[in-house]
């Protein structure tokens, strides 16, 4: 159904008041104030109190006391306290933004609320602190042994550190407080200000200063008193008369104007009732319960810093990811699909095909493997899916960039069993089973006790069984070849066919990697050997396997070891046959591996991925 027609245009004098009114509400919103903020707090110059004026800014407005700017974060009009955040720099002896000194707030009509000094006066170090060089750092080894000391005038309501108050990183304990925000409390009794203000409001006066006085005296602007026109006191029979024109014109303005207002409110209603067609799609398919939770597009912009480029920690197939502090005080990793042009509707409707599939797929799973989704924000400037935040890089990164010599044999068979175990819940605990279909080294991310997190699953699909399978294959579902190069099952390219053995494909993949130290695609190579299953697959035919095993494996590996690498070897071989039939499901490949991980001799450390 069309839209209703829009009402005639209004008359030029009309247009100028409407005008007229919205440039004033305009002006007289300051976030967080959604009306003029009372006194003693003001934007104009010359009024309000002269020594902390509030700046108005987009998402919060600052305000500067004793030379210190803060973002003013709330305003507590019952308490008259706020809520601050202060700007500062990056501390040269920490990872965080502190302060160089400690925050004081003497000489003004603020102090520190009692909460934040008790909360900062029972923390204490968990363990023994490790403190940097307090030689060039001392102010932040105060504060790592006398947290309280961050907010002046708490000292002397210090109370015993307690159980509770043990923390792991002081500093980042602090600068999360900061980045939260603390509660500053408005002395009336401080403020000779405010006593002259009440004075001059009973009298119906404006209060201010002079801003040529470098003293910046209170001034009390009284209102000029009202002259009615002449006219009015005429003792004239036509005075009724005019008083009553003016008074209609007057109603009539003011109908015409609540009209307005009115047909104005229903249109903005009708178009946010027409809901987004990804949240629409999402709920047809799952019950909203079962849903991650929505987050809306302004508080993932500020939890980025506005997608700030240095917060960047990676970019996905279709986007960039970013580092968050959620105002919960969570760490998360936030992945902004970029949307296309209406040029490329294609690429469009595959990115927001890719969103809606990996929100429905990670929120019907639950796996120490896989990483969680915690939410999503379907937004007309972009989609965003907001998971853990996996801090140790990728595999990826660990094999081919950093060459990390704490990747021993042990842990990349523990990595394996992991991806493998991942692979398992998939493909045999979920109903209908999922395949990723994008099992990469780039997609498993490693945590910093290089346990793993099996991520990215814009590709994945559910495996619902054809109608025409045999008996001599196991189900799939027809779909065109996505993937990524080198990992991609040559049978489901060939066939179009997806089983769960494409992963299985995938994953044998990986554990070449993990023996090789090689890249899955390596263009330097020699035309017949630039995948890797084709190198690595020719060479243990022809009984030369060594020739390939990662250097740092051969220098520190063991006889054990080198059984245990020709096992996983010949597991991987397995893995990426031509033929998927050839191929063990994912449930054999999390046997033989803890059967080769028990063979494997001089085995360290814990395994809880069972």
């Amino acid at each position: 159904m069309s839209p209703p027609p829009p009402p005639p245009p209004p008359s030029t004098a009309l247009v100028c008041i409407i005008f007229l009114t919205l440039v004033t509400l305009s002006r007289s919103s300051c976030p967080p104030f959604t009306a003029p903020p009372p006194f003693p707090f003001s934007t104009s110059p010359g009024s309000g109190h002269p020594f902390f004026q509030l700046k108005c800014s987009s998402p919060y407005s600052t305000i500067s006391i004793n030379n210190v700017s803060f973002s003013l974060l709330s305003f507590h009009l019952n308490s008259s306290s706020l809520t601050l955040s202060p700007h500062l720099l990056r501390s040269n002896c920490s990872a965080f933004s502190l302060p160089n000194r400690s925050l004081n707030l003497s000489a003004s009509p603020f102090k520190f609320s009692q909460s934040d000094c008790s909360r900062l006066s029972v923390v204490r170090s968990c363990s023994a602190p490790i403190l940097p060089n307090c030689s060039r750092c001392p102010w932040e080894c105060k504060l790592i042994k006398n947290p309280v000391q961050l907010l002046h005038g708490c000292e002397s309501n210090r109370l015993v550190p307690s159980e509770q108050g043990c923390q792991s990183d002081i500093l980042g304990y602090i600068n999360q407080i900061l980045t939260v925000g603390i509660r500053v409390e408005y002395d009336e009794s401080q403020d000779s200000y405010f006593t002259n203000c009440r004075e001059c409001k009973s009298k119906n006066g404006i209060c201010g200063f002079n801003l040529k006085d470098p003293e910046r005296k209170f001034i009390c602007s009284l209102p000029k008193p009202q002259i009615s026109p002449p006219w009015i006191h005429q003792d004239d029979a036509n005075r009724i008369a005019i008083l009553c024109s003016i008074f209609t014109i007057l109603c009539l303005l003011l109908v015409i104007l609540v009209m307005a207002a009115i047909y104005r409110a229903r249109r903005i209603r009708s178009l946010t009732n027409e809901e987004d067609p990804t949240i629409l799609f999402l709920h047809r398919h799952r019950s909203a319960s079962l849903l991650p939770p929505v987050f809306t597009y302004e508080e993932l912009e500020s939890s980025t810093n506005h997608f700030d480029p240095k917060r960047k920690i990676g970019d996905g197939g279709f986007g960039s990811v970013y580092l968050g502090h959620l105002y919960d005080g969570r760490i998360v990793a936030v992945k902004y699909l970029h949307k296309h042009n209406h040029s490329a509707a294609a690429g469009t409707a595959f990115s927001t095909k890719s969103f809606c599939n990996e929100i429905l797929i990670l929120s019907s799973i639950d796996h120490p493997n896989l990483v969680k989704l915690h939410g999503y924000c379907s937004d007309p400037r972009g989609l965003l899916l907001v998971y853990d935040y996996v801090s140790n890089g990728t595999l990826y990164d660990h094999l081919h960039l950093s060459k990390n010599l704490n990747l021993t044999w042990q842990v990349r068979l523990e990595i394996a069993l992991q991806t493998a175990s991942a692979l398992e819940y998939l493909h045999f605990a979920v109903q209908p089973a999922i395949v990723h279909r994008d099992i990469t080294s780039s997609n498993i991310f490693v945590e910093k006790d290089m346990r793993i997190k099996v991520g990215d699953f814009g590709l994945s699909r559910l495996l619902v069984f054809s109608s025409d399978m045999t008996s001599s294959s196991s189900g799939y579902v027809w779909t065109g070849p996505q993937g990524t190069p080198g990992y991609l099952d040559p049978d489901y390219h060939r066939s179009f066919r997806l089983t769960e053995k494409s992963d299985v494909y995938s994953f044998g993949v990986i554990l070449l990697q993990l023996i090789s130290g090689l890249k899955a695609v390596d263009q330097s190579r020699d035309k017949r050997e630039m995948a890797l299953a084709d190198l690595v697959v020719s060479k243990i035919q022809m009984g030369q396997l060594h020739q390939v095993v990662d250097p740092v494996l051969v220098n520190n590996g063991g006889g054990g070891a080198n059984e245990s690498i020709e096992a996983v070897a010949e597991l991987a071989f397995r893995c990426v046959a031509a033929d998927k039939d050839d191929r063990p499901d994912s449930r054999e490949v999390v046997e033989e591996l803890k059967r080769i991980r028990s063979r494997t001799s001089g085995f360290g450390g814990s395994n809880n991925s069972e």
